[in-house]
């Protein structure tokens, strides 16, 4: 049971929510804010004073006043005109995320919805609704609007929802026979609904998730990709990297030493009479473990915004107020986004140089391109194209979206963070370099096959082992595209690093 009580949800709780084996529920504590938020705005509507988003109009209409009767219409009206999405569809663990997020901010108080709706919107996550919500259509302030408007509109009735088989079917239809039924909006519900980053944060968290997977799986192709180019382990001494402690770093390195201590192959070149290696295997804890610092500053944030009140107005239950503010904009969730995808480039463009280190014979002592018979055969020579394409491309998703900003709203909104299209960006780095990782796999793999029968280490010897029940060694061309796509989804399921049966930092 996931419990949400608007200031505790860690990502590993959103981990288990994005793989919906559990179901989530509202905190105790959270049921009695919520009530009192709730009575807060009923006070303010019934005074008939203007408050923005109870009686007015929203945005650069935010000065027309809107009668008692028509309160309702106005809260419908709104979720209607804000779902402007376009673009594919988030994914189903993406858009239970961005629920649960939601769902999590409504518990603080801070929104003055009723409780029965903030109940509907659990029930329709515990009972598999996703609501259809296109990628694209958020500058991130106010918030996701127009992704969080599609979420909403599945609350009410309306719109799509995601099938069982990927295709999109009415969600009035899913919602009966879920046994579940459409909300009424009552005064501010809609926005209560739609005002805030959780569309931007729930794609932060996924690609979060993804990348700290990734740089473990980072370490241990580097630790094979040594191993297969007859690298050194001491670069990867504790003191040395005590020297510059840097946390990342240090942990990286510790990594490496773990993986390759006790190799035959490590032990059989310690005499070579080489003096350094290239930087792609001597600086690999510095390359990675500064990914590793970015994933740190970038998770930190964003578990900061899985548990903040991001609505406007917002409700404050102890004084009776209600305060337009801008919690709504989303520009910690932009630089958090674009330091990940930045991080995460620098995994992938070293994996890269290790890789062609290894398709190289008189920089890895190997067969060109790692296959016997070279000529007759081109091996790997295409997967390295490959690597070096993904690489390229990651590097033109790095222009960071944050230093963008362009009005909306007939200029009321006159700064925005464009947080969306950074999170998108860093979930498609992320996507990518998981691709690059896996090609360096396949390829040190294939180069400690071709050093028998020297062996590589008990660790590494185990992640070899589980990938050759994906992909079997490569005698002879063939496609190497669905090699790697195995290795890929070994990376993403955490296989490599728990065939690796050691505690990777």
């Amino acid at each position: 049971m996931i419990e949400l009580d608007g200031s505790s949800l860690t990502l590993d709780a959103i981990a288990r929510v994005a793989a919906g084996n559990e179901p989530v529920t509202l905190a105790s504590s959270a049921v009695e804010r919520v009530r009192a938020s709730r009575a807060v705005v009923e006070k303010h509507a019934a005074r008939g004073t203007a408050v923005y988003g109870v009686n007015t109009g929203f945005g650069a209409l935010a000065d027309v006043a809107i009668p008692d009767h028509q309160l309702a219409d106005l809260q419908l009206n709104l979720i209607r005109s804000h779902a402007a999405g376009v673009g594919e569809p988030l994914p189903a663990p993406i858009v239970r995320v961005l629920m649960a997020l939601r769902a999590n901010v409504l518990a603080k108080g801070f929104s003055g919805i009723r409780l029965e709706t903030l109940n509907a919107l659990i029930a329709l996550l515990n009972a598999r609704v996703h609501p259809v919500v296109p990628a694209r259509g958020s500058v991130g302030a106010s918030g996701d609007l127009a992704p969080l408007a599609h979420l909403a509109l599945a609350v009410i009735g309306e719109g799509q929802v995601l099938a069982t088989d990927g295709t999109a079917e009415d969600a009035a239809g899913a919602l009966a026979r879920a046994g579940l039924a459409p909300v009424s909006l009552a005064a501010k519900e809609g926005l209560a609904l739609i005002n805030g980053t959780q569309a931007s944060t729930a794609v932060l968290a996924c690609a979060l998730l993804a990348a700290a997977r990734l740089a473990r799986a980072a370490d241990v192709a580097a630790a094979l990709s040594i191993e297969a180019l007859r690298g050194s382990i001491h670069p990867f001494e504790p003191r040395v990297h005590a020297a510059r402690p840097v946390p990342g770093q240090a942990a990286s390195a510790a990594n490496l030493t773990a993986l390759v201590t006790g190799s035959a192959i490590n032990a059989s070149h310690a005499n070579c009479g080489k003096v350094q290696d290239a930087y792609a295997l001597r600086c690999a804890p510095q390359v990675h473990g500064s990914a590793r610092e970015a994933i740190a500053f970038a998770r930190r944030l964003a578990e900061i915004e899985a548990n903040a009140a991001t609505d406007n107005p917002m409700v404050f239950i102890e004084e009776g107020d209600i305060v337009s503010g801008g919690n709504f904009h989303g520009a910690p969730i932009a630089l958090a986004a674009d330091t990940l995808a930045i991080g995460v480039a620098q995994l992938a463009t070293i994996s890269e140089r290790r890789t062609d280190r290894m398709m190289t014979p008189h920089e890895s002592g190997l067969p060109a391109f790692l296959i016997r018979e070279s000529g007759l055969n081109s091996g790997l020579m295409m997967a390295h194209v490959t690597a070096a394409a993904l690489t390229s491309e990651i590097k033109t998703l790095c222009h960071p979206a944050a230093v963008d900003t362009i009005p909306t709203s007939a200029g009321r909104e006159d700064h925005v963070s464009m947080s969306m299209g950074a999170a998108l960006k860093a979930l498609r780095v992320v996507e990518m370099a998981r691709d690059v990782i896996a090609i360096e796999l396949l390829a040190a793999c294939q180069g400690v096959d071709l050093l028998a029968p020297l062996e590589t280490s008990a660790p590494l010897g185990r992640v070899h082992r589980e990938i050759r029940r994906e992909v079997r060694f490569l005698d002879r061309d063939r496609t190497p595209a669905p090699d790697i796509a195995a290795i890929s989804a070994l990376i993403a399921s955490g296989a490599i690093e728990r065939a690796a049966e050691v505690t990777l930092e």
